[in-house]
């Protein structure tokens, strides 16, 4: 059984969840609470499985408050459900961790979806908002490799791509050869892979190279 906590500040949208959740077998709404406060104190007594949260909850002022709670409570999912816009404010609550963003107009069976999979652990947003996350971890990885890469190695890299042989980047960088392969092998190592291929395409899907 997914024990829920619904944290929103109308009436009618707990009258709602609780008359369409009712009659079901795998989730039940253990608490109901209107404020950030009766929120962070019913889930110090008894924890629950996910919290659904508007964004537009009394007390919830800042993203920051949403990240600080989500942190506190790392037993417990948090699934939005508001009316705010998702390509306005979906983005964000991911960043403060919350697993999945539904918006009221839709339909309630979307909702029931979206707890079974955040139950799951898995994560609840349109494509768009999904590939927006995609380009941003996309960029951390970039900027991670980058750190391990000397600049020497960035720039034997850069050759690579461009379909230089060992021997015209030895003559290019004024090192010998042997050098190079050096570098190459650092390369392969780094980026964990096994070949020449495989190294350019992972260096171009980090943008590390164009």
């Amino acid at each position: 059984m997914i024990k829920l906590c619904l944290a929103d500040n109308q009436p009618v949208t707990h009258y709602g969840l609780e008359s369409y959740f009712k009659k079901n077998d795998s989730i039940v709404i253990t608490q109901n609470v209107y404020n950030l406060e009766q929120l962070d104190d019913v889930l110090g007594k008894k924890p629950v499985d996910i919290v659904i949260i508007d964004l537009e909850l009394d007390g919830l002022t800042s993203i920051n408050y949403l990240k600080s709670i989500v942190q506190e409570y790392t037993n417990t999912q948090f699934l939005v459900f508001t009316n705010l816009a998702e390509q306005i404010y979906a983005f964000n609550s991911f960043k403060s961790g919350v697993m999945g963003y539904v918006q009221k107009k839709d339909k309630l069976q979307v909702l029931e979806d979206a707890i079974n999979k955040v139950y799951d652990k898995k994560l609840v947003f349109s494509d768009l908002i999904k590939k927006q996350i995609e380009l941003n971890s996309k960029g951390k990885k970039a900027e991670r490799m980058h750190r391990k890469l000397s600049s020497r190695e960035i720039e034997v890299l850069r050759y690579l791509s461009e379909g230089k042989k060992n021997k015209e980047i030895a003559e290019l960088l004024h090192l010998n050869e042997k050098t190079i392969s050096t570098y190459k092998l650092r390369l392969l190592t780094k980026l964990h892979v096994t070949n020449l291929v495989d190294l350019i395409d992972k260096a171009r899907n980090l943008e590390i190279v164009n």
